[in-house]
């Protein structure tokens, strides 16, 4: 589809300022860009499974969302939205609302990759006709920065504390686009903040447009969590990509599609080098846990270049 920056960037805001996000937030930053998707004549329901992003943007009864809006437990948010999405379905056939409706849902890694996944799955399989959005901060960020299953390796958090014991969480990243790509559904995309924001302003028209269930995984950094000064958020961004910590591909109809490749790609380090939650990497003893991350950062990588095609 044809992109217009300046089309879609003056489209009314569908968050309202005022929240309590944190400042340099990406869970902001990757709603916004996302409801962007939206068509201005359209309506949405948005779904948000508990996280920060829940207790920063509503305080019932009030809302930043100018479209009507459900906070879920953060077990349940796929659930709750097949049951709104078939119940419009139901209605319109009635003739009961004339309005056109899209059903969108947010939720953090905590209650996608983990408490949420097998409401997530549930929906997805039954093909329920809505977009499952998980803005991906790498941690239990709202309630104390614990690990999760979207926690990279050897990042340091408050469940996986580096010390005289532990070089942090031992576990490489779950694959959550992956496990969603497996249930067959018409749209994955993966994506973050670059290229003037043209990537997740794409992909999320994309999925909100697709006919069932589609599924988008943004990759959305917390300056408190990854200990990062806030303006460099962007930056950030821009190096997950270059080394290929977070590719850009899209699942179309079981078709895998590389959307970027570095010319150049860049070494793990200038990502960890970035973040408070790797310092203890750099210290001569543990230095060689770096090329252990990158050992299964390249695997990955050639993975999904072969899924692709490349």
């Amino acid at each position: 589809m044809a992109y217009n920056f300046k089309k879609t960037m003056s489209k009314p805001e569908r968050l309202a300022p005022g929240h309590r996000m944190c400042a340099g937030c990406g869970g902001t930053i990757a709603v916004r860009n996302v409801l962007r998707g939206l068509h201005e004549e359209d309506k949405a329901v948005i779904g948000n499974a508990t996280s920060c992003l829940e207790v920063s943007s509503f305080i019932y009864p009030y809302t930043a969302y100018e479209d009507s809006y459900i906070h879920n437990a953060f077990e349940n948010a796929g659930a709750t939205m097949s049951g709104v999405e078939t119940a419009y379905k139901a209605l319109k056939r009635k003739g009961k609302i004339k309005s056109n409706y899209k059903f969108i849902t947010f939720g953090g890694d905590g209650g996608t990759y983990d408490i949420g996944l097998q409401s997530l799955s549930g929906a997805m399989e039954r093909g329920h006709d809505f977009t499952y959005v998980c803005y991906d901060n790498g941690a239990y960020m709202n309630t104390g920065i614990q690990r999760s299953s979207a926690t990279p390796m050897y990042a340091d958090t408050t469940t996986t504390p580096v010390g005289s014991e532990s070089a942090g969480k031992t576990q490489y990243r779950k694959d959550l686009a992956a496990i969603m790509a497996a249930h067959n559904i018409p749209y994955v995309g993966q994506t973050t903040f670059t290229q003037n924001f043209r990537d997740i302003h794409v992909k999320s028209e994309r999925a909100i447009y697709t006919e069932g269930p589609a599924f988008l995984n943004i990759m959305a950094p917390c300056p408190r969590g990854w200990r990062y000064d806030a303006a460099d958020i962007m930056e950030i961004c821009k190096i997950a990509v270059e080394t290929c910590y977070w590719p850009l591909f899209e699942v179309v109809d079981g078709k895998w599609i590389l959307n970027y490749s570095p010319k150049n790609k860049l070494p793990i380090e200038e990502f960890l080098k970035k973040q408070g939650r790797f310092k203890h990497l750099f210290k001569p003893e543990n230095e060689h846990l770096i090329g252990k991350f990158q050992e299964e950062l390249d695997r990955r990588w050639e993975e999904l270049k072969e899924r692709c095609g490349e």
